[in-house]
């Protein structure tokens, strides 16, 4: 049984979706856990998943989901809860023996990291490795679909990135779910890191595969806005430091500015571009 959270999916990547589709279309037993019991709980049960419902920074939800459980895929939107969250799913984890726990975290996740979520990322990590439950952290770059809802939102692709050759770190939420499903899957013991980046593009490439040109805002600006786009103040705050470290990088180098290998060698496929997303997209 591999018990994968964030299954119902959403606007920020899904790939907790992903991950239990592609599981159970290789006839694996999953437990999906889901917030609400939705029209996609549902999907997800005509699929064959055993669906349960609760919070995941509610030990007394997540215990119960992880009895019988041998391996997990864990995954917290970008909004307030993170570190609840982690600690009650890896004190369920450790209790149950569960012998792998894939996670998605963030590139840069470390304590100095210019975000307050990539730090929070850095102590999650540490969090699982404690509990001694084989922990595997995909340190993933920047979702497409994350730049797909601003220019969703404003008709063009309006950040406060600076010229339009900064450079980003991305990648498609299908090649984070693959190569999460991979580990699930991988007998074999894993690095307790696995950087996931499918391309390196400017803003103005970026914009171009999505359709819609790129406007540099000023930070100020870009956060009045966001806080209608997102509605969430953790979210923005996260997001607004962000395109500050871009933008401060530039089209400079840095050591994490690569794609990686891991969506080609666990994920079994080159990585998605831009391009093919937004292509797929329309």
């Amino acid at each position: 049984m591999i018990l994968v959270t964030g299954a119902a999916g959403g606007p920020q990547g899904g790939t907790g979706r992903q991950v239990a589709e592609q599981l159970l279309q290789r006839d694996q037993a999953v437990r999906a856990f889901v917030h609400s019991d939705d029209e996609r709980a549902g999907e997800l049960r005509k699929l064959g998943a055993d669906v349960v419902v609760g919070d995941l920074r509610e030990i007394r939800d997540v215990r119960p989901a992880m009895r019988g459980v041998r391996r997990a895929y864990f995954t917290y939107p970008v909004t307030a809860g993170l570190l609840d969250a982690t600690g009650a799913f890896a004190a369920a984890a450790r209790e149950e023996g569960v012998e792998r726990v894939v996670e998605v975290s963030q590139l840069d996740a470390q304590p100095e990291a210019g975000t307050p979520r990539m730090r929070r990322h850095w102590l999650s990590e540490q969090v699982f490795d404690w509990a001694g439950v084989g922990a595997v952290h995909l340190r993933a770059a920047v979702f497409f679909e994350n730049l797909a809802v601003v220019a969703d939102a404003y008709g063009e692709l309006a950040l406060p990135l600076g010229p339009p050759d900064t450079l980003l770190p991305l990648v498609a939420a299908a090649d984070v779910a693959r190569v999460g499903a991979g580990l699930l899957l991988d007998p074999a013991p894993a690095d307790p890191v696995c950087l996931v980046t499918g391309q390196m593009a400017t803003a103005a490439e970026a914009a171009d595969a999505l359709g819609v040109r790129y406007a540099d805002l000023p930070p100020e600006e870009w956060e009045r806005r966001a806080h209608d786009v997102y509605r969430d103040p953790y979210a923005v705050e996260h997001l607004s430091h962000l395109w500050a470290i871009f933008r401060f990088i530039g089209s400079g180098d840095h050591p994490l500015y690569r794609v990686t290998e891991s969506i080609e060698r666990v994920g079994g496929r080159r990585p998605v571009t831009i391009g093919e997303f937004a292509a797929a997209r329309r």
